[in-house]
């Protein structure tokens, strides 16, 4: 009498549909190999889960409140091979190709996991750093900007709402978040959050500086071809020739 395999792969489901979470379990049954490790109705939990259990495989959920499936997979990086399970378009379908991304097309059948697997397990062990910030940014409809900025402290998540964005502040490859008083690091460059922001509301005035024109409620000279934006709260930023030109441009629009 032949043993059952044992599971070599440990595997996470992150989606708040309960009802999906069933059928990937159903299909995924005959795959003695993998072993579901935990089942997390949001992101929040999810995070915190990769960062315990640190899995082989993950099925993502795209379009979940809180945190949607890039904010995941930008907050827990290239941990493991990833499969997006979503109902999005053919849009951004074409991003998860292009990104070299494993889908699954809500409603899909047995036979199209089949395939998914084989590709993710080709993956693992193999996992290259595909940028999340570039993902998301492609599968984004066009003049659709981002709305929050999440930020991962360990096994925390800080949510930033745009609005309440003040200034960002380049540090090597990573950004510095100002908001409501309080400093958040983010690995990300500066230059890939600036296009995931309005530009009618946000403008680089420096080469490490990214702007709320919100909170800026003036601009002093400071060297013969440099400037300072002063903000609501004080804070004092460097402005360059180009970053001048760019700011005053947008703020004459609001005059």
């Amino acid at each position: 009498m032949s043993q059952a395999a044992e599971p070599n792969l440990r595997a996470i489901i992150v989606d708040d549909e309960e009802l999906a979470c069933a059928a990937l379990r159903e299909v995924l049954a005959p795959h003695t190999e993998i072993e579901v490790v935990a089942e997390c109705a949001n992101g929040f939990e999810a995070v915190k889960a990769v960062s315990e259990l640190k899995p082989d495989l993950l099925f993502l959920d795209v379009q979940m409140p809180k945190l949607d499936g890039f904010e995941v997979l930008e907050l827990v990086g290239p941990q493991a091979a990833v499969i997006f399970v979503t109902a999005y378009d053919s849009y951004a379908m074409r991003a998860f190709e292009v990104h070299a991304i494993d889908y699954l097309l809500k409603p899909f059948s047995a036979a199209r996991l089949e395939a998914a697997l084989t590709r993710a397990k080709n993956r693992i062990g193999n996992i290259t750093a595909t940028s999340a910030v570039d993902l998301a940014a492609a599968a984004r409809p066009p003049a659709q900007y981002l709305e929050r900025v999440a930020v991962r402290d360990g096994t925390r998540v800080h949510i930033i709402p745009i609005g309440k964005l003040e200034y960002v502040e380049a540090q090597d490859d990573y950004v510095e978040l100002h908001s409501g008083g309080k400093k958040h690091l983010k690995q990300q460059t500066i230059s890939s959050l600036e296009v995931g922001l309005n530009p009618a509301r946000f403008v680089r005035i420096h080469r490490s500086y990214i702007v709320n024109l919100e909170r800026v409620v003036k601009i002093e000279p400071y060297t013969k071809d440099s400037r300072l934006a002063v903000l609501a709260d004080g804070t004092q930023l460097p402005v360059s020739r180009s970053g001048y030109a760019r700011l005053k441009e947008l703020l004459d629009r609001r005059a």
